[in-house]
């Protein structure tokens, strides 16, 4: 084997010059970093968010009472110090080796299996809420932990950084910390407690013991045991440690609810996708958010849910919106955040079924049929495409083996005449109505469309439901009223730009439509679906139920509030048929209290519609009948004469 000795030597040449090179922009890079204004430690990228009276809810990544580092449990820095970052004093931001070694153990895995970010950066990303995982970021986050290093002292970085990390239930800083989980001020939490805070950040929504107490404890014996190897806490201390007696307290100081984090996560969400707040801004300024939450209807949605919710594993969703601006009121991702953080109304999916049935009844309105027009209802086998079949059954088996009404068919949710009106119409003329009215999701056009099989977000459909509850004015579901910087300057708005995509009168006959789900006057071979509510109302509202093999929901709304709530669980197994009621006492108790103190007012009848006093089944002229079915202008003689 022959060396190439010149080839050697110019390979060491050129190392030595490119680290030379290296070195010598690192150090114009801390130069630079020297020069550039200094990072904001307690107002960059802080957050208090309002309710719809403009009541502080919540403020994150920042504590109104920033707490000194000299008045932080000596143990509890000495903790977090050794478990984050134990080389944190003698780096300049980065701790190389642990670089290097985590990059190795990563390489080695074949995934990731750990992280290397300094006590520094971690800081960074608090300031910043969360960078996009791209390189460009991750270079502009290593500058910016470079700056902060150059600006402060390991001190000042360390009281900021416990003054900002997430603890997870949305709890930042360690003072909030420790009252949260153990209602004590930060400066009398005991050995054991402030070991079990030190192992929360390196993943806080899974360590923490209020969401999983279990893995909390786990986490807990595996610092303990590095402090001891450590020597940070005696072999004695070690041997006497009590965590299973820890009382854990779980509760926050003000507006307790449990599903009060849920709005919190779509407002964060929806303000991450705002454009028009600059840059600027999220580097050297805080932010005031301003919401449509009303308080009080959060409160009595949760303790409803609380009141007739099973203790399984079953779940549930909700969420309320105002028509009159599409501002959502409340919402719940689930019956309690502590247990799951994963936010149904906003991130699930679910299969809809029958309450997407308003909307192919809209569309048969809108395109010549009447309230009164009838399909048979009986067991029907559908033969589409190249000789496709498609065999529906209406709930129960249960068929009326004759011609019934649109009307008694949407009260009843009649599958058969739905899959008949659908394709009569033409599969598109649903899909085109569904985004006519603001849903974002791509339906496909299938005969299966017109029973909901189809799955959609909850956000998403009250958003499309929310044109109707408008009388045919698209308004987009959302959270956020406004945002100030933190002194009050207005960096955005939301816009209403009001316009209908709807026809009026349609909508106005498929409303009154809808009253009817709960109406006595329509029990004949079936009953409405939500008869239950009958007598418990005091106000008018349009309803629609809707049940798959795994779901159960519940939509209905007025002038002043629309409101939809689903039952399932997130495996997709049997639900109690309980739920089905469950979620109708949910969705009463909610409005009813919203709406207690307002005129029951009902959309105004449009001039081109009149009313007829018909038999609700046959659809035939009736001038005795206490049900009276609404028509275009003209459109009735057709039933009278």
């Amino acid at each position: 084997m022959v060396v190439d000795l010149k080839k050697i030597k110019f390979l060491f040449k050129l190392g030595i010059f490119l680290g030379i090179i290296g070195f010598i922009s690192l150090i114009g890079i801390y130069v630079y970093a020297y020069f550039t204004e200094p990072i904001s430690l307690n107002l960059a990228n802080s957050y208090y968010i309002y309710d719809n009276k403009d009541n502080v809810i919540y403020q994150g990544s920042n504590n109104s009472e920033w707490v000194p580092l000299s008045e932080i449990d000596e143990k509890m820095v000495d903790y977090i110090v050794n478990v984050e970052d134990r080389h944190f004093y003698k780096h300049k931001g980065f701790d190389i080796l642990r670089i290097l070694k985590s990059f190795y153990l990563n390489f080695k895995a074949g995934k990731i299996v750990g992280g290397a970010s300094s006590i520094s950066q971690q800081y960074v990303k608090n300031l910043f809420l969360e960078f996009d995982q791209t390189w460009a970021r991750k270079i502009e986050e290593a500058f910016l932990t470079i700056r902060l290093e150059t600006h402060y002292s390991k001190k000042e970085i360390l009281e900021g950084y416990l003054n900002t990390i997430y603890f997870g239930q949305g709890i930042y800083g360690i003072k909030d910390a420790a009252q949260y989980y153990f209602n004590k001020d930060i400066s009398d939490i005991t050995m054991e407690e402030a070991i079990m805070l030190s192992g929360i950040p390196k993943s806080p929504n899974y360590y923490n013991p209020v969401s999983n107490k279990e893995a909390a404890y786990k986490r807990f014996k595996v610092v303990a045991t590095y402090l001891k190897e450590r020597e940070i806490i005696s072999e004695e201390e070690y041997n006497n440690l009590d965590f299973e007696n820890m009382n854990i307290h779980g509760k926050h100081q003000n507006n307790n609810l449990d599903t009060l984090m849920y709005y919190q996560d779509a407002v964060i969400a929806e303000l991450k996708n705002l454009s028009g707040i600059p840059k600027s801004l999220i580097d050297d300024g805080g932010l005031r958010i301003f919401t449509n939450l009303d308080i009080d209807t959060q409160t009595v949605m949760e303790e409803s849910i609380k009141k007739h919710a099973l203790e399984d594993d079953n779940q549930l969703a909700s969420i309320v919106v105002n028509p009159n601006t599409g501002g959502v009121l409340a919402l719940a991702g689930g019956k309690n955040y502590a247990v799951s953080q994963y936010n149904r109304a906003t991130q699930a999916k679910r299969h809809v079924g029958s309450i997407i049935k308003p909307f192919l009844y809209y569309a048969a309105l809108n395109n010549g049929m009447t309230e009164a027009s009838t399909f048979k209802s009986e067991q029907t086998s559908f033969v589409f495409g190249e000789n496709k079949t498609y065999n529906p059954t209406n709930y129960g088996n249960t068929y009326g083996n004759k011609d019934i009404t649109m009307g008694t068919a949407l009260a009843y949710s009649d599958n058969i005449y739905a899959v008949k009106t659908h394709l009569f119409l033409g599969e598109n003329t649903l899909v085109d109505t569904l985004k006519t009215c603001g849903l974002k999701e791509d339906v496909m056009a299938v005969p299966s469309l017109a029973l909901g099989a189809k799955e959609i977000n909850m956000l998403d459909f009250a958003t499309a439901y929310n044109t109707l509850a408008t009388g045919g004015i698209k308004r987009d579901a959302f959270f956020i009223r406004r945002v100030e910087d933190i002194n009050g300057n207005i960096i955005y708005e939301k816009k209403i730009d009001d316009k209908y995509v709807l026809d009026q009168s349609i909508t106005y006959i498929l409303n009154e439509m809808m009253t009817n789900t709960y109406n006595y006057n329509y029990v004949d071979y079936y009953s409405p679906t939500v008869l239950y509510l009958n007598g418990k109302l005091s106000k008018k509202y349009a309803l629609k139920s809707g049940t798959t093999d795994n779901d159960y929901w519940l939509v209905g709304y007025n002038k002043e509030a629309l409101m939809m709530v689903w039952a399932g669980n997130d495996v997709n197994k049997d639900v109690p048929k309980t739920y089905s009621n469950i979620i109708k006492n949910i969705w009463l108790d909610t409005i009813e209290k919203y709406e207690e103190d307002m005129e029951d007012v009902w959309y105004q009848k449009p001039e081109n519609v009149v009313a007829v006093p018909m038999d609700p089944v046959t659809g035939a002229y009736n001038p005795k009948s206490k049900t009276l079915f609404y028509f275009l202008n003209g459109t009735e003689l057709a039933y009278i004469n």
